[in-house]
């Protein structure tokens, strides 16, 4: 028996009450969203100082005081209605907003779901006016320039709302955790938060790395390297942590569009793949970063919160971004911390190897970047720092076999550069910051003295990165990866996003190997795949090399593949463990190691050395107590 179907419910227009409860649901999550509101509202008024009192988490009571312009008194009511807003009046206007606020939701939606009042004063009014929001009355107050804004008993309207709010100390949390990214964006304001009459938080008006020491901590600022480029019409600082400091967790990671928090797939994807083969296992990087991008390249308007964006060229942002984080990252750690040495004697040659040069994109005649931003090249299948792909079969098996590191190879690692530092004088241990090898424990540590301590090398691990440097720098100018055509052609089926991709994408696929074409409205078919690897699932391969390139682009899909076969490479070719190396070897792998960028980690993401200072040897022994 089949159910009648409902009866048709006449088209009327919402109450103004319903629209509001339906704005505040998207506007209006947990206390920790009125603050970020309202705070966003002191900051586009001017204001110089930002206190923020909660009780119960938020949830009783929530009170936002700034010393900014103030509202007139004829504009108070104004300022309660939907849609209504002083930052934006035209179209023009929205798609370049300047302001934390422009939609004119916030206020009404918040005086939905609570009991609000504003007080304000201008600057050159005798005193201040306070409008109470559900009643609308307005009556005079005392009060110094600026505004207070007080929003009592969240969802007392909607209880059910109510219900879905955490303990009071989470909600707290969460309130401070909103404040907190304000300060981190603004540091020429100070801000304060305040809990059932005790301050929990504080942030006086500093400079930038101060700011970020008093937020995100001193040992943030130890573990982590100042950032800073310009590209066209993007600008990218902060800091970016090191990889030994990466956390299991991703609390510690700031992305800031234009002074605006956001949350954006695209900058999070691009800063991890900078880091991808320098952390070890799940590790999650820190860092803390401020991206400011002309507003007419960059829509704001995308979520309620405007905690999202949308960038107009997603992949030339995408590619500045993990370049810069990359070209940050390239220095070792014991490279940053020497101090520089005048009388240091020359460093052992190494081998340089040509790197193409780069063509910049989105520049501007008067200002030349220092990092270029790549944006999609039709007529390039890939890049890869900014070498043009070479079409299929022109090198093939025998160029990529000249790449792989025989055991020749590996000796004229370690032989060239011990044979230069024969030729030259003896040097203290501060001449290097590696300083100078003193043995070798179990045939897989290398010792070393220098003028902090005790340095340790894990040799393999430190060979290997220097080798995978090396293979990838010779890589970005070679041939596409050798293909195995497949006797049996592979069909899957396929959406029409990945068939458009594989036909856009062809030529970036024959390079990874894959022969990948439409063979029907709704399927795909692979006809070879990379000799590399030959026990691959097939299918499954093309979907995740179509998805990569659909993310990030062809020449980032192509690149990345290519750096997980050289790894592979790398690591077969690296000097094994219980192999006895002489002093003159030791030393020459310092100093590749000293000149080889991300030298503080292996492909893998684990550590190549550690430093033991004085200190730690002297505490070992109990010396001093």
């Amino acid at each position: 028996m089949t159910e009648a179907p409902p009866p048709r419910r006449p088209i009327r227009e919402l109450p103004d009450e319903l629209v509001s409860q339906i704005a505040a649901g998207e506007v209006v999550e947990r206390p920790a969203s009125v603050v970020r509101e309202l705070v966003d509202n002191a900051l586009d008024a001017g204001a110089r100082a930002v206190v923020v009192r909660l009780a119960a988490g938020g949830v009783r009571s929530i009170v936002v005081e700034d010393d900014g312009c103030g509202i007139p008194v004829e504009e108070l009511p104004l300022a309660l209605k939907r849609h209504a807003t002083s930052k934006i009046g035209s179209l023009g206007e929205l798609e370049a907003v300047r302001t934390m606020g422009f939609r004119g939701e916030a206020l009404a939606a918040i005086a939905s779901v609570s009991e609000m009042a504003i007080t304000s004063r201008t600057a050159d009014a005798g005193h201040g006016w306070r409008v109470d929001a559900r009643s609308g009355e307005l009556q005079p107050a005392a009060r110094a320039a600026g505004t207070t804004i007080e929003v009592q008993e969240l969802f007392f309207s909607t209880p059910a709302r109510r219900k879905f709010l955490k303990s009071e100390a989470t909600e707290l949390a969460h309130a401070v955790e909103a404040v907190r990214r304000h300060a981190l964006a603004r540091p020429d304001v100070g801000f304060a938060v305040w809990h059932e009459g005790r301050v929990v938080a504080q942030w006086r008006a500093a400079g930038i790395e101060q700011r970020l020491a008093d937020v995100l901590g001193r040992e943030f600022i130890a573990a982590s390297r100042t950032l800073e480029v310009a590209a066209g019409p993007l600008m990218l600082a902060g800091r970016a942590g090191q990889p030994e400091a990466a956390r299991n967790r991703t609390d510690l990671q700031y992305l800031f569009v234009n002074g605006r928090y956001v949350r954006d797939r695209l900058v999070s994807h691009a800063v991890r793949a900078a880091y991808e083969d320098q952390l070890h296992g799940s590790k999650q990087p820190a860092y803390a970063l401020f991206l400011q991008i002309e507003p007419e390249l960059v829509d704001v308007n995308v979520h309620p919160t405007k905690i999202e964006v949308r960038f107009r060229d997603g992949r030339a942002v995408h590619q500045a971004v993990q370049r810069a984080v990359v070209q940050t990252l390239a220095a070792t750690r014991a490279a940053v911390a020497a101090p520089v040495a005048e009388a240091s004697p020359p460093a052992p040659p190494v081998a340089a190897l040509p790197v193409a040069d780069e063509t910049p994109v989105l520049t501007r005649p008067s200002f030349q970047p220092s990092l270029p931003l790549v944006a999609r090249d039709t007529q390039a299948p890939w890049r890869s720092d900014g070498a043009r792909s070479t079409p299929q079969g022109s090198g093939g098996l025998a160029a990529w076999s000249a790449l792989r590191p025989t055991p020749a190879a590996v000796e004229t690692v370690l032989e060239a550069p011990a044979a230069a530092a024969r030729s030259l004088p003896e040097a203290e241990p501060a001449a290097h910051p590696l300083g100078e090898a003193i043995g070798q424990v179990g045939g897989v540590y290398v010792l070393a003295r220098n003028a902090h301590g005790l340095i340790v090398v894990d040799m393999h691990a430190a060979h290997e990165r220097i080798v995978y440097e090396r293979l990838k720098q010779a890589a970005a100018a070679s041939t596409a990866l050798p293909a195995q055509p497949l006797l049996l052609p592979v069909s899957f089926a396929a959406t029409a996003a990945e068939i458009a991709t594989a036909e856009a994408e062809r030529e970036a696929l024959l390079a990874l190997g894959l022969d990948v074409a439409p063979l029907a409205a709704t399927t795909l078919v692979v006809r070879s795949r990379p000799a590399a690897l030959p026990d691959a699932d097939v299918a499954e391969l093309a979907r995740s090399v179509l998805a990569e390139f659909e993310q990030t682009g062809a020449s980032r899909a192509v690149e990345r593949s290519r750096d997980e076969l050289l790894a592979t490479m790398a690591c077969h070719g690296a000097v094994r463990a219980n192999r006895r190396l002489t002093l003159p070897e030791m030393d020459a792998l310092l100093r590749q190691m000293e000149a080889t960028e991300r030298a503080d980690t292996c492909n893998h993401g684990r550590p190549t050395w550690r430093q033991l200072t004085m200190k730690e040897l002297d505490a070992l022994f109990l010396r001093g107590r």
